[in-house]
């Protein structure tokens, strides 16, 4: 009895690693669902539907850096607990939501919910969009993943204009020299090299986003990662895997013939 229990226990475990090693294949967000985000640290509490973020809208508006890095939003989705308070007294969503820059976010007053509440917190509800994902980005240049969008040809070619700038929460400075692109030597043999240009992530993410929180070192070699590491969410994955490009798009930064 003891050595057939053992035996049943020992294939469950066998199973259970096998799974753990080869994995399922997830099914792909649409592109309209790429970068979604959805928050529910006080929402049903306070009996309102989750709230349902779009980064494909906010993105082709403002820089991250303007969200992350002045406003103060964390880069983890519910990590930051934005309280309705808190939005009504301009921090987080209230920054813009306010009335007078947007629609105003939220409020602390016990009342019926509305259309305008609808905007934000709209899980599980058939809510007309009052920006539909296909009309706005029906001009912007194409991708081959994730939103389908490349956003960074349509910053170059001025299709959208991220503000990087905020009155009252940034604060005016000079502008960086950016950094010389480099090369990284990929770890597999006949990888493509990769092609870093500070130059394109500086206009979406200045230097604060990255350093020193995501990448502690600020000389080439000097913060050692893996690629395993980047699809568990750190370093480059903290933006390449759920916002900026999936990491399927090897090309986008492995891009320099190994000779």
């Amino acid at each position: 009895m003891k050595k057939s229990l053992f035996f049943t226990l020992f294939l469950l475990l066998l199973t259970g690693l096998a799974l753990a090693q080869t994995g399922l294949k997830k099914r792909r967000p649409l592109p309209h669902e790429y970068g979604r985000v959805e928050l529910n640290n006080f929402s049903e509490k306070a009996g309102r539907a989750p709230v349902v973020f779009d980064h494909w809208l906010h993105r082709a508006k403002f820089t991250c850096r303007l969200c992350h890095v002045d406003i103060g939003f964390a880069m983890q989705a519910g990590s930051t607990g934005i309280a309705a308070a808190d939005n009504e007294r301009g921090y987080y969503c209230g920054a813009c939501h306010n009335g007078r820059t947007s629609f105003a976010a939220c409020s602390t007053k016990d009342q019926p919910a509305t259309g305008t509440c609808d905007r934000c917190h709209s899980a599980g509800k058939k809510v007309t969009r009052h920006y539909d994902f296909r009309a706005f980005t029906e001009k912007l240049p194409r991708g081959r993943f994730g939103n389908g969008i490349d956003w960074e040809q349509a910053e170059a070619e001025g299709s959208i204009t991220p503000v990087d700038f905020l009155a009252g929460v940034s604060i005016k400075r000079e502008a960086l020299t950016p950094q010389k692109d480099f090369d990284l030597t990929a770890k597999v043999a006949g990888m493509p090299e990769i092609i870093f240009s500070h130059q394109k992530h500086t206009v979406w993410n200045g230097c604060e986003l990255c350093h020193p929180e995501i990448f502690l070192g600020v000389k080439k070699g000097k913060t050692q990662y893996s690629m395993t590491e980047i699809y568990e969410g750190k370093y480059c994955g903290v933006c390449h895997s759920s916002v900026a490009f999936p990491l399927i798009d090897c090309q986008r930064c492995h891009i320099k013939p190994v000779r």
